[in-house]
């Protein structure tokens, strides 16, 4: 997996790409773990969203918060 920065936003997919969720942590490899785990939030349990597909790292949680909102 890929080590992401101090906050990033992330975007998970499902295995066919028709279903996506986008984030923001900085708890990295834990977070994308909880929602392999489907423990990470409902709706990446629902829709098996467990594949990470893109990563931004942001310094300032506030830029990375905006990126999301942006996506």
């Amino acid at each position: 997996m890929a080590r992401l920065g101090s906050n990033s936003v992330y975007i998970l997919s499902n295995f066919a790409r028709t279903v996506f969720y986008i984030g923001v942590t900085n708890i990295h490899e834990k977070r994308i773990r909880e929602h392999r785990s489907s423990e990470g939030s409902v709706f990446t349990a629902k829709y098996k969203c467990h594949f990470l597909v893109y990563y931004e790292d942001f310094n300032d949680i506030n830029n990375a918060i905006a990126r999301e909102k942006q996506l």
